[in-house]
């Protein structure tokens, strides 16, 4: 089973070939162009780089957020096509979750955040567990909207690590954390289509799919635009 893999959640524009095999091609940047301009380019040369006609694709899994309001919408509604016009399987897979498979192991506190502005985080954690010799991955702290100096002061004490995920701690150093609260590397830290697609095929094994047509994105809050509209207009009509 080969499928496409998009994450289109933040700043890095990734995408992946994958099967439960290997990672036949994989690409990610993180710079000036928007994911308007690389997305469709990327995952032109993915499918080249590996190999794989469209034609031949198994289903398509894309980060539904939460992240970016813009980069959310261009990557479902590039998945959300291919997946209706090759007539394959769609998974939508939240992007935090995402984030957790870049650390595949035991005993380890996974906490990704991602950026929510205004010095607040979305934040959930995860940890994997052996369940007859299959890692699983379990939900420990739901998701939410945390301001990010008071969450992350809520993790020390632990008996665990703690390794903190995604771009919300891309800025920081990873001095003044908590004792066992650890920064993951900068290569483990952003968003990856590979962790988005391992994710997805797992979601694909068990009979999962979403429907084109129907799958959103993961917002928990509005966007900056939709709250400078209503307070524009809500002043238009006092006045």
């Amino acid at each position: 089973m080969s499928i496409l893999a998009v994450d289109t959640a933040s700043q890095v524009s990734s995408v992946a070939v994958l099967s439960t095999e290997r990672v036949a091609a994989e690409i990610g940047m993180q710079g000036a162009l928007t994911h308007s301009e690389t997305l469709m380019p990327h995952i032109e040369t993915a499918l080249r780089m590996a190999r794989v006609k469209k034609e031949e694709l198994d289903g398509i899994a894309v980060s539904i957020g939460p992240g970016s309001f813009t980069g959310l919408r261009i990557g479902l509604a590039a998945a959300k096509m291919a997946a209706y016009a090759l007539r394959i399987p769609l998974v939508g897979v939240p992007t935090l979750e995402a984030l957790a498979y870049h650390c595949m192991c035991e005993g380890v506190r996974l906490v990704p955040m991602m950026d929510a502005q205004k010095g607040n985080v979305y934040a959930e954690e995860f940890a994997w567990a052996n369940e007859g010799d299959i890692l699983t991955l379990r939900h420990v702290r739901p998701l939410a909207i945390l301001p990010r100096a008071e969450f992350i002061a809520s993790l020390a004490g632990t008996a665990q690590p703690v390794f903190l995920l995604g771009d919300a701690m891309q800025k920081h150093t990873g001095t003044g954390l908590p004792a066992g609260v650890r920064l993951a590397p900068v290569h483990m830290r952003m968003p990856r289509a590979a962790c988005v697609g391992l994710a997805g095929l797992a979601r694909l094994g068990k009979g999962m799919s979403d429907d084109p047509m129907t799958l959103e994105p993961l917002y928990l809050r509005r966007s900056e635009a939709e709250v400078l509209w209503e307070k524009r207009h809500g002043a238009e009509k006092e006045s």
